[in-house]
């Protein structure tokens, strides 16, 4: 399986500004500029859009190895952030810190620590990332 996503960017790093897509549709020429990703205007960037794929891969992979372990969950709430900081003379994302908040009959925290462990160990964008990657997991 492979899935596209393209960028545009047109002028210098400060002023200039660019857009994102994707393959799906789900972003079509959605603005994106040196302001939305290191000043905080309102806007996209890329490490927003890596920790929205961090989250769901997540999302995914933990339902996955509860129900290998005999687990429905009612809800996996997943949230990263991605920390973006100066390296080696230019930027390099460091760290994704996933907090998960979970829904699950019958399971207890020992368990659920452990299967959200193998999800974040497990999960394709976890794997990608050259990058710290912590968590806080807990039961609802």
């Amino acid at each position: 399986m492979k899935q596209k996503a393209s960028a545009q960017w047109q002028g210098s790093l400060k002023e200039g500004t660019g857009t994102l897509s994707t393959g799906s549709g789900a972003l079509t020429d959605k603005p994106y500029s040196f302001k939305t990703r290191f000043e905080g205007e309102q806007g996209t960037n890329p490490e927003e859009l890596i920790g929205a794929a961090h989250a769901g891969c997540f999302s995914m992979a933990f339902s996955m190895i509860l129900g290998g372990a005999g687990f429905t969950p009612d809800k996996i709430d997943t949230s990263a952030t991605i920390t973006l900081e100066p390296k080696d003379g230019g930027f390099a994302i460091t760290a994704s810190h996933l907090d998960v908040t979970a829904v699950i009959a019958g399971i207890d925290d020992a368990t659920f620590q452990d299967l959200a462990g193998k999800a974040k160990a497990g999960c394709p964008v976890s794997k990608l990332l050259n990058a710290t990657i912590t968590m806080d997991a807990k039961l609802a």
